[in-house]
């Protein structure tokens, strides 16, 4: 099965890092969701998220992670030199999970908040959920 990737769609940032994964994912191991969405509600409730998760999850293997977890390990899958991000996985998530905080808690100061999703080409959409 294909890993599953659920991000904020009201994001700016979160939306950039979707095209950037779907860039270097020739393989299409990943489809997406957003959390907003009717799919990205039922995958929470599937897979018991909590509803105070509101950034990048990985739904993986019957598993979901959060936070620096699932970024790196979406890099294990994607092309070129972002696959060496696995290797910061032994890191202790709460110390890899500081920088994602930061990020994430100042997401929409810096990024923005969007009030319509772009319409992606027809062979990316496939790739929604």
């Amino acid at each position: 099965m294909n890993k599953i990737v659920l991000f904020d769609g009201e994001c700016h940032f979160c939306d950039r890092s979707v095209q950037f994964i779907i860039k270097r994912d020739p393989n299409a191991y990943y489809k997406f969701a957003s959390l907003q969405s009717d799919i990205g509600q039922q995958f929470r409730k599937d897979y018991s998220i909590p509803l105070y998760i509101d950034s990048l999850i990985l739904i993986e293997n019957e598993h979901y992670y959060v936070k620096s977890t699932a970024a790196l390990r979406i890099c294990k899958n994607l092309k070129g030199v972002w696959k060496i991000g696995v290797a910061f996985l032994p890191i202790p998530t709460s110390i890899r999970d500081l920088a994602y905080d930061f990020i994430a808690k100042n997401r929409y100061k810096w990024f923005g908040k969007k009030d319509k999703c772009k319409l992606p080409s027809p062979e990316t959409r496939k790739r929604f959920l």
